[in-house]
């Protein structure tokens, strides 16, 4: 199976990754983040950077897809491809941080990639208020991070849910996350599993947008 989680910067995507990872004997994959190396440029100077950005983070995806259509074992996912795009990409370019031309290029790019590869067998989406998200991305301390924008998460957030609810296809499982620990609350953690068994090996496996 294909499994993915999803969410906005700071919503707790990699702990949740790890923990599901741990529990069931999953591979965890996750977002090349560090070692991105346009990314602390691409905070500096968003404008000059969002292409070379975005276009490595869909290499890297479109690459991790292509090794998990091959795993014969269980895989769990940090971040899709799927978010690159419709959040992220399509954010930047609605701010006018993409040209035109560079946006159909990289869709062009995204749409040949998509035809070769799957959607996850279950999406789970961890939607978080804005404050939820800052909270964290403050505790968590990476530098290039702190001056991200309030009404860019913000942005973010709105699209997160317009690409859920109205584009994405696939089956979701939405974690409302704010009030949520399931790092230090092993109940948290339980909660969450209990419902993705019932979404994998439950008798009807229910769609829970």
């Amino acid at each position: 199976m294909y499994i993915a989680v999803a969410g906005n910067i700071g919503s707790g995507k990699s702990t949740l990754t790890q923990l599901l990872a741990r529990h069931y004997g999953w591979e965890a994959r996750y977002e090349v983040v560090e070692q991105n190396p346009y990314l602390e440029d691409y905070y500096r100077n968003i404008h000059r950077w969002s292409f070379n950005l975005e276009v490595f983070f869909l290499k890297e995806r479109f690459r991790d897809l292509i090794n998990i259509s091959q795993a014969q074992h269980t895989v769990i996912q940090d971040r899709t491809i799927y978010e690159g795009v419709y959040v992220f990409m399509e954010n930047n370019h609605a701010m006018g941080q993409l040209s035109d031309r560079d946006y159909n290029t990289y869709m062009e790019l995204f749409e040949q990639m998509i035809s070769v590869v799957r959607q996850p067998d279950l999406l789970i989406y961890l939607r978080a208020s804005v404050p939820h998200l800052v909270g964290n991305i403050q505790q968590r301390g990476r530098d290039y991070e702190q001056t991200i924008q309030l009404d860019y998460l913000e942005n973010l957030n709105r699209r997160y849910e317009d690409f859920i609810y109205n584009k994405y296809e696939g089956r979701v499982m939405t974690v409302e996350k704010d009030g949520l620990d399931f790092l230090n609350n092993a109940k948290d953690l339980a909660q969450i599993i209990d419902r993705i068994d019932q979404q994998l090996f439950g008798l009807f496996s229910p769609t829970d947008k």
